[in-house]
């Protein structure tokens, strides 16, 4: 499917939320009126259709772990949209040097010929700069020291679009300010911060949170940590993995208290173990065992998740009553307001036609990826006119 698109009756989540609309394609942009034909018709009648689903920290999936094989991002990535996912970020965690400029090279050659599958917008890179006793499963032989030899290269023209840090470490933040002059967002995690280096931190200029709560020192009455002052700074966003492993439901809920709406992001953390049942998977040198539940490593620590977005947002919705519209948010505006992308994570006019079509128990039915219907399941295949292309 191409060219142009009529999505017709569906109940359009808009800026103002739900309403009964039509939406109209062309070019993979959304227009303000319907052209006079189109190649092709969605019947979205009784269904929602919700902004694309962007999944800002995505290890691998499906079997695949892109720290192992960077090239694997997109075989990822022709899978996501079965979650909803229309765009991420592939995330490489602590390892040498030579994996993650193969990785920035694989992304500028750009995605094979012929892909169908979610948006790639670039590197979340988290770590290597990352405090030794809350490195979780990142592995200390390759752990560096803050300083601006280890980003150099780093940047958003260079598609590094985040990085996690422990801001603590000395030399932190003369490369946190570097980083944000390269236009590359910078996100406190892995870090045993204090409140008050959490809080100098934001005011250099980190704005978000990598997996609040997991990889930094609990909160406590006198010693509120990095999470306190994650919590407590307006301005400062915090991604949650919202498996009900990484984080008690009632937590998620004390979170969603604490923090403006627009703040709350939803991230899947997910390995390669991701999509797949249970057995062993590769987290880079890790061998990583996963149940139905989680992936854990050896020492039985967490080591990511196998949570999918559309998951994550039906538990955020389970979790804390949240409308909706509230967990779509999360998982679309949200994300794309964090690493700034003003044309993704909204339906409006002239915004990039990333979309979802959902049914009332927020099951994924069809994708649209700049306005190409990339999954459709197959009791969604007869609402397509002409019929999807498997």
């Amino acid at each position: 499917m191409s060219g142009s698109l009529a999505v017709r009756s569906g109940r359009v989540l808009t800026p103002e939320g739900f309403v009964n609309a039509d939406l109209a394609v062309e070019g993979g942009v959304i227009l303000d009126r319907m052209p006079g034909t189109v190649d092709a018709t969605i019947d979205a009648g009784g269904l929602l259709v919700a902004p694309g689903l962007i999944d800002i920290q995505i290890n691998g999936g499906f079997g695949l772990d892109f720290t192992t094989d960077p090239f694997t991002i997109w075989e990822v990535g022709t899978q996501l949209p079965v979650t909803g996912v229309t765009s991420f970020l592939p995330t490489i965690i602590s390892s040498p040097s030579t994996l993650r400029r193969e990785a920035l090279r694989l992304l500028a050659e750009g995605p094979p010929p012929g892909y169908r599958g979610a948006r790639v917008l670039g590197l979340h890179l988290e770590g290597p700069m990352l405090a030794p006793h809350q490195r979780g499963t990142h592995e200390q032989q390759h752990l560096r020291s803050a300083s601006l030899e280890v980003v150099d290269g780093w940047g958003k023209e260079q598609m590094v679009r985040l990085v996690t840090l422990a801001p603590e470490l000395a030399g932190a933040d003369q490369v946190i300010r570097e980083l944000r002059d390269r236009e590359v967002v910078v996100a406190a995690g892995h870090s045993a911060a204090t409140y008050e280096e959490g809080l100098a931190a934001l005011r250099v200029g980190v704005t978000h949170g990598t997996h609040l709560f997991n990889g930094m020192p609990p909160l406590a009455p006198r010693q509120p940590g990095l999470v306190g002052a994650l919590l407590d700074d307006p301005g400062a966003s915090v991604a949650l993995i919202v498996d009900g492993v990484h984080l008690h439901p009632a937590t998620v809920r004390l979170v969603r208290r604490s923090k403006t709406v627009d703040r709350v992001v939803l991230i899947t953390d997910a390995m390669a173990g991701m999509g797949t049942g249970p057995g062993e998977f590769r987290l880079h040198d890790l061998v990583i065992t996963v149940d139905e539940k989680s992936p854990r490593n050896a020492v039985g620590d967490l080591a990511g998740s196998i949570l999918t977005l559309d998951q994550a947002v039906r538990n955020y919705v389970a979790f804390t009553g949240c409308s909706p519209e509230e967990a779509l948010r999360a998982a679309s505006a949200h994300p794309a307001k964090v690493i700034g992308e003003p044309r993704r994570g909204r339906i409006e006019v002239g915004k990039v036609a990333d979309l979802v079509v959902l049914d009332e128990r927020l099951a994924v039915l069809g994708t649209i990826v700049d306005g190409l219907l990339v999954y459709c399941a197959p009791e969604f295949a007869d609402r397509v006119t002409p019929p999807a292309v498997p």
